[in-house]
Parts: structure tokens; C-alpha cells; sequence
């Protein structure tokens, strides 16, 4: 999956940016105060997507 689709998927469950390290972005779920990290590469295996999904407590992307 395209890493700019699944912060496009974070963002409409409720998700906000919190901050950038040098080789991740951090996105930060208010609701029940989770946070995770994006990696910043342009392909992100589905794998991990699913996983920072669920850190985030989140549905998993299609």
C-alpha cells in the first residue's frame, strides 16, 4: 500500500499528525491516546499497515 493511503485512512478515523523523527512519522489517536510510527518509505507492506492500525486501535485499511 501507498504510504500517502494509509495516512489518508489515518486521518479520516481521527487520527493526527504528531510529529516527524528522521525516518518516521508519528501519528497520534486522541480518542483513547495511542500513538505509532510511519515508516517513510513510498511502499509499506500490508503487513505493517495492519499492524500500525491496530496500535492505533483503528480498522484496517481495504
Amino acid at each position: 500500500m501507498k504510504r500517502r493511503e494509509l495516512i489518508r485512512h489515518l486521518e479520516e478515523h481521527g487520527c493526527t499528525f504528531l510529529r516527524e523523527g528522521r525516518k518516521h512519522t508519528v501519528y497520534y489517536n486522541p480518542s483513547n491516546r495511542k500513538t505509532s510510527t510511519i515508516p517513510r518509505h513510498t511502499e509499506i507492506v500490508d503487513f505493517l499497515a495492519k499492524k500500525i492500525c491496530k496500535d492505533l486501535e483503528i480498522s484496517p485499511p481495504k
